[in-house]
């Protein structure tokens, strides 16, 4: 018994050493610094031109950073929707191509608001007015490609139905034949966008 607990004794001082010398190594690891770099010997990152420069024999190729003029701020800066960043609210449609095409893909498709940061209101505004502008052929770039081969059962009606929120071939044809008091008039673009692009006090008559 006497020797059990001696080698006990012992083996618990062996122990809280040991662990006493870990616990040292951890605290010396601890105060290890990381050298800092000063900013000016960072390189800012900015658009760059590639230069060639001949020395004799050698050929040096390096990138020189052009001083671009700083970007305009937005207005709304606080603002998570860039619409409502540069208050474009209500002024924009479907013919602002150069707007729609940053929230489209190249397919056609619109961008998920996890990469536009639109709110849900604009972005279902955006989605209309780039179906709209594909429809009226505004778009031409950016539509679904066909396969090759592709030959369509039946040829569509040619009529001006971009601003309607119905499919062509759903939309039957109005015609001019008959007296206007009696014609049935169409919807023209979307309820989502009457306040959009008010040119006067009246309001929008979307049936005609």
């Amino acid at each position: 018994m006497a020797a059990r607990s001696m080698f006990r004794t012992v083996w618990t001082s062996f122990a809280g050493s040991k662990l006493g010398a870990t616990s040292a190594n951890v605290k010396v690891q601890q105060r290890i610094n990381v050298p800092q770099l000063p900013a000016i010997t960072v390189q800012s990152r900015g658009i760059r031109q590639v230069v060639e420069n001949h020395e004799g024999k050698t050929t040096v190729i390096e990138g020189q950073i052009l001083d671009v003029p700083a970007a305009p701020q937005p207005p709304n800066p606080t603002a998570k929707c860039p619409i409502y960043r540069w208050n474009l609210q209500h002024k924009y449609n479907y013919t602002d191509v150069l707007l729609l095409s940053q929230f489209i893909r190249s397919d056609g498709g619109l961008l998920p608001r996890r990469i536009t940061g639109l709110c849900p209101e604009e972005h279902r505004k955006i989605a209309i007015c780039v179906q709209m502008a594909q429809r009226a052929g505004l778009l031409p770039d950016h539509k679904p490609k066909l396969p090759e081969g592709h030959v369509p059962k039946r040829p569509k009606p040619q009529l001006n139905r971009y601003l309607t929120r119905w499919s062509i071939d759903s939309v039957k044809p109005i015609y001019r034949a008959g007296l206007k008091w009696c014609k049935k008039r169409m919807s023209v673009g979307h309820p989502a966008l009457k306040d959009n692009v008010r040119y006067g006090a009246k309001p929008l008559y979307i049936k005609h």
